[in-house]
């Protein structure tokens, strides 16, 4: 990663004085994050929950799978545009999508969620898949590909079917990785400024793989989410970290408030 772009990625911590770090739990129950400076100006990370979370970015205010009870997002801005990447429960809910949608809400899903959403909602959504790319107030949406590779997992998210995203502001590229293993097309991605990647089991990869795939594609920033899994599944986001090494820095986020306090 070149020092130029180092410097164009400032987080709030380094532009202001003395900052209180809150605990995890508190920086969660307020949606509290990281801000990136980035050419076309501010984007800010707000976590939510598991897969879901918000960006509040030069180009308007971005929800990602937003699910679960709606008043979540009553301290936060108004959705503006809302992906979905999937259709499994922790990352689509119909009755939260149609409370957060305001008049003027743009909404993009995999092609598979589109079929499945109420008809009034299904009229205002555009589906892209795998490859498929869309335009949003001048930010550029690529469909990326997200998918199981393990045998005994093929069935959760069969190849084809589910989306990551990578958004393309002014000079600045956020992933979302979405529900998937250590894929190709993850390892291919390039000039990715920040990075959010899941891991958790059986249904994704574990932090092993995650981090070895972070070193491949060697995103500035990348935050580890939805690593809450079944059973023995959960994934650890500080053995993550210390795998990934200097390949990124590493942020976390407060997605499981009541553990991280």
């Amino acid at each position: 990663m070149t020092q130029t772009r180092r410097a164009f990625l400032v987080t709030a911590a380094a532009t202001a004085g003395a900052i209180t770090v809150l605990p995890y739990a508190a920086r969660a129950a307020s949606h509290s994050g990281d801000m990136f400076e980035t050419p076309g100006g501010a984007i800010s990370v707000h976590p939510v929950s598991h897969a879901s979370v918000v960006l509040e970015t030069p180009a308007g205010t971005i929800y990602v799978d937003p699910v679960g009870d709606p008043a979540q997002y009553a301290n936060l801005p108004s959705a503006d545009l809302i992906l979905i990447t999937h259709e499994h429960g922790d990352h689509y809910n119909a009755e939260t999508l149609a409370a957060l949608m305001g008049d003027d809400t743009v909404l993009i899903t995999n092609p598979a969620v589109q079929g499945m959403l109420p008809e009034d909602l299904a009229g205002r959504a555009q589906a892209i898949g795998n490859g498929d790319a869309a335009g949003f107030n001048g930010v550029g949406i690529d469909a990326i590909p997200a998918y199981n590779t393990t045998e005994d997992r093929l069935n959760f998210h069969p190849q084809g079917r589910d989306n990551g995203y990578v958004l393309s502001f002014e000079g600045f590229r956020v992933y979302l990785s979405g529900d998937t293993e250590d894929i190709p097309e993850m390892r291919a991605l390039e000039n990715i400024d920040l990075a959010f990647v899941c891991m958790n089991l059986p249904f994704t990869m574990d932090a092993a793989a995650a981090a070895d795939a972070v070193k491949e594609f060697g995103p500035t920033y990348v935050y580890p989410y939805h690593y809450r899994g079944r059973d023995n599944g959960t994934q650890d986001p500080e053995e993550f970290a210390s795998l990934v090494g200097d390949a990124a820095e590493v942020k976390m986020g407060g997605w499981y408030e009541e553990n991280e306090a």
